[in-house]
C-alpha cells in the first residue's frame, strides 16, 4: 500500500477534482456534427445530434437552442422558431445578471463552466431573426421586434463604452444593424399612410448600410408617398446566405510566454516554486468561414430579376464585435492562470511544504494538471449565416413563379428552387430561404398579407 504525505493529501483531492471537471468535448466539436447534418440538408440528423447534446451537457442548453430556431425555420415551421428565439432571448437578457458564485468557480475552472449569456452580436440578431420568423407567420409583432435591434445594439454600445475609454474603435466595431430600420420602413410604407415614418427608417438604412445600394432606391420612393402602381404589389425576397461565423479554440503563445517568465522570476525570489507555465493559455476566437456562394439569383415567370443584396453583414459584425472586447478575454484567461499558480503557492506555504523536496515537486505537477484542463469557451451560435439579403420586387398582383438559385463571383451555378406566390395589389408578399451554400436547405417560407 503506497502513503500518501499528509502534505501531499490535498493536492491529491485537487487531481481528483480535475478528473470530475475536466476533459470534455468542446462544443466546436459538438457544432461540426450539427453543422454538417444541416449543410447537407438533413435537417432531421440536425435536430436529433442538436437533443443529444443539450441533454449531455446542460451548459450548452441554450446556445444550441439557438440552432435549432434555424432549423426549425428551415423545416418550415416559423412559429416554433419564434417561440425558441424567444426563450433564449429571454434567457440571455436574465444572465445578464453576473453570477459572483459561477464567475469565482470559472477561475479555478474555465468559461465552461459558466452559464453562457451569449456575445454581443448574437443577443442583436436574436431579435432580428426573431422579426424575420414572426414576419413568415402573420407579421403582428415583427415590428416590434425591428425595434429590439436597434435598442439591444443601443444598449450593448452605452455598456461597452461604460467599460472602455477607446470609443472611437468601439463605435467602429459595434455598428448598427440595418436589418432593423429596414423592415420598420417596409412595414410602414405598407400601410400607404406612415410614409414620414418610412423614409426616416429608409434614411437610417442608407446611413448605417452605404454599400446597401438598394437602399438609395427605397429612400427615394418613400420620400415621394408611393408604395407601388396601381393594380401592382411587392415582394420581398429574404435570403440567409453562406456559412457563417463561429468559434475556435486557439494558444494565446505571447501571453503564456510572459506569464512562464513572470512565474520562473518570481520561484527564483520566493520561498516557494510555482507550478511552470507548460500549459498554452487557450482563449476562443471568432473567425469567418470561407463561402463560395454570395448571392442569391431570383427569377419571376422564367425571367431574371437579379440577386438578393447584403442588408446585414453577419460574419464580417461578429468578427469586428468580437475583437473589440478580444483583450479582455485574453486578460481573463491570464488572471485565471495567476489565481491557479497562486492558490497552488499559498496551498505549499499553508501545508509548510519544503522547497526542492518531492512534496513541492508534486504540487507543481499537479498545478500544470489544474491548468491544463482549462478549455477554451467556444460557445456560439453555428447556425447563423454569413450574411442577411434581400431584394424588393413590384409585381403584378395575381400568381407567380419565383425561381431561386445560388450565385458564385457572378455566375448562376446553384439548382433553382422554384415557388408559387400570391401578390396582392398594394400589399407586400414575403418570402424567406435559407442558402448556406450553392444549393437551398429546407423549405421556401412565403407569408403572404
Amino acid at each position: 500500500m503506497v502513503r500518501v504525505p499528509k502534505n501531499c493529501r490535498p493536492l491529491m483531492a485537487v487531481l481528483l477534482f480535475l478528473a470530475t471537471t475536466g476533459g470534455c468535448a468542446s462544443h466546436v466539436d459538438n457544432l461540426r456534427e450539427i453543422r454538417g447534418h444541416f449543410y447537407g440538408g438533413d435537417l432531421a440528423a440536425a435536430s436529433k445530434a442538436i437533443d443529444k447534446y443539450s441533454v449531455r451537457s446542460k451548459k450548452e442548453r441554450d446556445v444550441l437552442e439557438l440552432e435549432r430556431a434555424i432549423v426549425q425555420l428551415a423545416q418550415g415551421k416559423p412559429h416554433d422558431a419564434e417561440q425558441t428565439l424567444r426563450q433564449v432571448r429571454d434567457r440571455f437578457d436574465y444572465l445578464e445578471q453576473e453570477s459572483l458564485g459561477e464567475k469565482a468557480f470559472s477561475m479555478v475552472t474555465d468559461d465552461t463552466h459558466t452559464a453562457y449569456a451569449g456575445e454581443d452580436y448574437e443577443k442583436v440578431l436574436i431579435r432580428a431573426m426573431l422579426s424575420l420568423s414572426n414576419l413568415m407567420v402573420d407579421g403582428t409583432d415583427s415590428l416590434a421586434y425591428a425595434h429590439q435591434v436597434m435598442q439591444k445594439q443601443q444598449q450593448i454600445i452605452g455598456t461597452s463604452a461604460e467599460e472602455s475609454s477607446d470609443d472611437d474603435n468601439l463605435a467602429l466595431a459595434y455598428k448598427q444593424v440595418a436589418l432593423g430600420p429596414y423592415i420598420q420602413g417596409m412595414l410602414r410604407e405598407q400601410t400607404h399612410n406612415n410614409y414620414d415614418d418610412a423614409a426616416r427608417a429608409a434614411a437610417m438604412v442608407v446611413s448605417w448600410q452605404p454599400d446597401f445600394q438598394a437602399g438609395h432606391d427605397d429612400l427615394r420612393r418613400v420620400q415621394s408617398g408611393h408604395h407601388s402602381a396601381r393594380g401592382n404589389g411587392v415582394l420581398y425576397v429574404f435570403t440567409l446566405v453562406g456559412r457563417g461565423p463561429f468559434k475556435r479554440e486557439v494558444s494565446q503563445m505571447p501571453a503564456s510566454a510572459s506569464l512562464l517568465i513572470a512565474d520562473r522570476i518570481l520561484s527564483h525570489n520566493m520561498n516557494q516554486t510555482l507550478p511552470p507555465t507548460i500549459a498554452p493559455i487557450r482563449v476562443p476566437q471568432v473567425v469567418r468561414s470561407v463561402n463560395e456562394i454570395q448571392h442569391v439569383g431570383v427569377s419571376v415567370d422564367g425571367q431574371s430579376v437579379g440577386s438578393t443584396e447584403i442588408i446585414t453583414h453577419v460574419g464580417k459584425m461578429a468578427v469586428e464585435q468580437y475583437a473589440a472586447i478580444y483583450p479582455r478575454v485574453v486578460v481573463r484567461a491570464v488572471v485565471r492562470r495567476a489565481v491557479k499558480k497562486a492558490a497552488v503557492y499559498t496551498a505549499k506555504e499553508s501545508l509548510g511544504v519544503e522547497r526542492g523536496t518531492f512534496a513541492s515537486l508534486a504540487w507543481d505537477i499537479g498545478g500544470v494538471a489544474w491548468e491544463a484542463t482549462e478549455n477554451a469557451d467556444t460557445r456560439c451560435w453555428g447556425l447563423l449565416p454569413d450574411s442577411i439579403q434581400v431584394m424588393r420586387i413590384e409585381l403584378p398582383a395575381g400568381t407567380h413563379s419565383v425561381s431561386l438559385h445560388g450565385v458564385a463571383s457572378g455566375y448562376t451555378t446553384g439548382a433553382k428552387e422554384t415557388q408559387t406566390v400570391q401578390i396582392a395589389e398594394g400589399r407586400n408578399t414575403y418570402l424567406l430561404a435559407n442558402f448556406p451554400e450553392m444549393r437551398m436547405v429546407g423549405q421556401m417560407l412565403v407569408a403572404e398579407r
